[in-house]
């Protein structure tokens, strides 16, 4: 690669923990995501999320207009958010998956400088097409951000990767090297992208992600860093789930994995809650509580009203304990196939690259 990348101009992708400048949503409205039986119930999700994450950083939120405007904040007001950290943005948005179409951000380990790394988007390997106008709204936000964007040209969604900050990346086979992604490219070639884009000096690949997840194995439904060494794996017991043994596979490369510096990862097990079945679509739901965002004071975890809540609870409070854990019922945003993760996007603050 001879253009300039974030990683010969000495930009990385910093780990979510870093303190934000802000948190990127998109308000929900797509009917085919969310039907009216749960569009409500979702945008209370996202009013929750907003009130929680407001009292330690701001929350950028985008909208169709001025009327829904007015709606985001007497919703986020009436669960208790700061409305002086409320920013809405006007732009046009497909749906509400921002974490996949949204930037990558980035800080500069000299300056301390933000920009951003835009990929191309294209709707989970062209599966919604009512969705690929959001490879727009992503451009719109990084020109909103007015911050310095690489623009790598290959296709690469946010939920695909979870970095450590320190120079490790998890990703998944059956997302970053499916055909409807980048057919042209090898796993190395892949590799040397992650490499050169977010700044990682080792790239640990688990094989693939969780049933009812439609995008194709994001590692943000069941892997995740909490610190530089320690790693979050789902796990389930449910001998008769195909989750079972693709989680198994996943932890044991886990377990074997090392570090960018050769040291091995501190692995745990998060548990899975039991799995949702949607009788009506014939579907199962992606529900994960892997799927959590840290935020400057807090961090969203969805619960779903499972006997494995607490557990889950407990691991997060351990993880992160100068943090509040805010559970978050997400059984209504699950059925649109993502989570709290999902629907999120860091920014984080110009100064502070401090690991």
């Amino acid at each position: 690669m001879e253009q300039e990348t974030p990683r010969s101009e000495n930009y990385r992708m910093p780990a979510e923990w870093i303190k934000h400048e802000a948190t990127w949503l998109s308000w929900p409205k797509n009917p085919l995501t969310f039907p009216d039986q749960s569009l409500a119930s979702v945008e209370t999700i996202f009013a929750k999320m907003i009130a929680a994450l407001s009292h330690g950083e701001v929350v950028k939120v985008l909208v169709e207009d001025g009327a829904m405007g007015d709606r985001v904040v007497d919703m986020a007001a009436r669960e208790g958010a700061e409305e002086s950290k409320l920013m809405l943005i006007q732009l046009k948005s497909a749906d509400v998956w921002i974490r996949d179409y949204g930037p990558t951000f980035l800080l500069n380990r000299k300056t301390h400088a933000k920009a951003a790394v835009k990929w191309m988007f294209n709707a989970w390997g062209g599966k919604y097409d009512d969705l690929l106008y959001d490879n727009i709204t992503g451009e719109d936000i990084v020109r909103n951000s007015g911050v310095r964007t690489f623009r790598p040209g290959i296709v690469l969604e946010g939920g695909s990767i979870d970095v450590n900050g320190a120079g490790t990346v998890l990703t998944t086979e059956q997302c970053l090297l499916n055909r409807n992604r980048n057919p042209r490219l090898s796993k190395a070639q892949i590799e040397e992208y992650l490499r050169e884009y977010l700044n990682v000096d080792r790239t640990i690949w688990l094989r693939s992600g969780i049933e009812g997840d439609d995008t194709d194995g994001h590692i943000d439904d069941f892997a995740r860093f909490v610190s530089e060494t320690e790693v979050l794996c789902a796990h389930s017991r449910d001998r008769s789930q195909s989750n079972t043994e693709v989680l198994k596979r996943n932890l044991g490369i886990l377990r074997e994995a090392t570090d960018q510096d050769g040291h091995q990862l501190v692995v745990r097990q998060l548990p899975m809650p039991k799995p949702l079945w949607l009788e009506e679509e014939e579907r199962w739901l992606p529900a994960s509580y892997a799927n959590f965002y840290v935020g400057n004071e807090c961090v969203l975890l969805p619960v779903f009203k499972d006997t494995n809540d607490a557990k889950a609870i407990q691991m997060l409070e351990n993880a992160f304990p100068e943090r509040e854990i805010v559970p978050i019922e997400a059984i209504d945003l699950v059925y649109g196939y993502g989570g709290i993760h999902c629907v999120t996007q860091q920014e984080p603050m110009a100064g502070n690259d401090d690991r």
